[in-house]
Protein backbone atom coordinates (compact mmCIF):
# COMPACT_ATOMS: atom_id res chain seq x y z
CA UNK A 1 0.00 0.00 0.00
CA UNK A 2 1.29 3.68 -0.60
CA UNK A 3 -0.17 6.81 -0.65
CA UNK A 4 0.75 10.16 -2.39
CA UNK A 5 -0.83 13.55 -1.84
CA UNK A 6 -2.69 13.50 -4.60
CA UNK A 7 -4.57 9.75 -3.66
CA UNK A 8 -5.12 10.81 -0.59
CA UNK A 9 -6.62 13.78 -1.42
CA UNK A 10 -9.40 11.70 -2.72
CA UNK A 11 -10.35 10.86 0.82
CA UNK A 12 -10.38 14.56 2.08
CA UNK A 13 -14.04 14.78 1.69
CA UNK A 14 -14.80 11.16 2.88
CA UNK A 15 -17.62 10.84 5.75
CA UNK A 16 -15.14 10.63 8.64
CA UNK A 17 -15.03 8.28 10.74
CA UNK A 18 -15.65 5.38 8.24
CA UNK A 19 -14.89 1.63 8.18
CA UNK A 20 -13.22 -0.04 5.31
CA UNK A 21 -15.99 -0.68 3.71
CA UNK A 22 -17.31 3.00 3.92
CA UNK A 23 -14.54 4.77 2.39
CA UNK A 24 -14.20 1.55 -0.49
CA UNK A 25 -17.87 2.85 -1.33
CA UNK A 26 -17.21 6.39 -1.08
CA UNK A 27 -13.93 6.00 -3.02
CA UNK A 28 -16.12 3.78 -5.74
CA UNK A 29 -18.90 5.99 -5.62
CA UNK A 30 -16.89 9.29 -6.29
CA UNK A 31 -15.10 7.75 -9.13
CA UNK A 32 -11.37 7.87 -7.24
CA UNK A 33 -8.37 6.34 -8.92
CA UNK A 34 -8.02 2.74 -8.63
CA UNK A 35 -5.04 3.37 -6.91
CA UNK A 36 -6.99 4.65 -4.25
CA UNK A 37 -9.31 1.57 -4.24
CA UNK A 38 -6.58 -0.76 -4.28
CA UNK A 39 -4.57 0.82 -1.27
CA UNK A 40 -8.10 0.86 0.38
CA UNK A 41 -8.38 -2.81 -0.23
CA UNK A 42 -4.72 -3.70 1.35
CA UNK A 43 -6.44 -2.95 4.57
CA UNK A 44 -6.30 -5.79 7.11
CA UNK A 45 -8.38 -4.66 9.95
CA UNK A 46 -12.51 -5.01 8.14
CA UNK A 47 -13.91 -3.75 11.79
CA UNK A 48 -11.64 -0.51 12.40
CA UNK A 49 -12.84 2.53 12.32
CA UNK A 50 -11.07 5.19 10.73
CA UNK A 51 -11.21 8.96 12.06
CA UNK A 52 -9.13 10.94 9.36
CA UNK A 53 -6.76 9.68 6.31
CA UNK A 54 -3.99 9.99 8.80
CA UNK A 55 -5.23 6.63 10.26
CA UNK A 56 -4.41 5.18 7.58
CA UNK A 57 -1.39 6.94 6.44
CA UNK A 58 0.93 7.78 9.00
CA UNK A 59 3.36 10.12 7.29
CA UNK A 60 0.30 12.38 5.79
CA UNK A 61 1.64 15.69 6.24
CA UNK A 62 -0.12 18.06 8.73
CA UNK A 63 -1.53 21.69 7.49
CA UNK A 64 1.84 22.77 9.17
CA UNK A 65 4.13 20.85 6.78
CA UNK A 66 2.81 23.34 4.06
CA UNK A 67 3.41 26.63 5.42
CA UNK A 68 7.13 28.21 5.63
CA UNK A 69 7.96 30.23 8.61
CA UNK A 70 10.18 33.38 7.76
CA UNK A 71 11.14 33.42 11.52
CA UNK A 72 12.27 30.02 11.73
CA UNK A 73 15.42 31.07 9.12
Amino acid sequence: MYWTLELASKLEDAPWPATKEELLDYAIRTGAPMEVIENLQDIEDEEEVYDSIEDLWEDYPSKEDFFFDEEEY
